[in-house]
């Protein structure tokens, strides 16, 4: 198995359970996510309780509804960003990350990450904002959102900033 830790952190973003498009000259990578549900869930199974002498309760455990790649690699949420802020937080990513990608990679992100910066403004109001578990300041930013009609979550990740692990 592969999981993909942010350069910056070293938090787990991602693994290769869940496969990934590259849009925007590779730039972003773009991962379907989808609701599930956690929990104990209560299964019929056709038993008469009560005819049996046992309990007509059912199970006391709540089943609840998450998103699997955020409950998965326990993603926390962000308040969302304005276009001065996220232009801000693009400046700065840029002075971190850049230092940390190899000569060719640097060439391919500088010269590829003002169209991304575009693709993402373009979603902008759109977009949920999510950083990894230890929700460092400097982490790479996971963005969340919904195509046209879609119900679960479209997740798109910066690729250049994720680091592959062989588990």
């Amino acid at each position: 198995m592969l999981v993909y830790q942010d350069i910056l952190t070293g938090d787990e973003l991602l693994s290769d359970s869940f496969p990934y498009k590259e849009i925007e000259n590779g730039m972003l990578w773009e991962v379907e996510g989808k609701w599930v549900v956690k929990g104990a869930v209560d299964v019929d199974i056709g038993a008469n309780p009560s005819a049996e002498g046992g309990d007509e309760e059912g199970v006391d455990d709540q089943a609840v509804k998450v998103v699997d790649i955020v409950d998965t690699f326990r993603l926390q949420e962000q308040p969302a960003f304005d276009k001065k802020q996220f232009l801000a937080f693009i400046k700065r990513y840029i002075k971190l990350l850049t230092p940390k990608l190899d000569a060719e990679k640097q060439e391919l992100f500088k010269k590829h990450i003002e169209g991304a910066t575009k693709f993402l403004l373009t979603k902008l109001k759109d977009l949920q904002f999510f950083v990894g578990e230890s929700m460092h300041d400097d982490g790479s930013l996971v963005f969340a959102y919904y195509k046209d009609g879609a119900t679960d979550p479209t997740f798109l990740y910066f690729a250049y900033a994720l680091k592959e692990i062989k588990c």
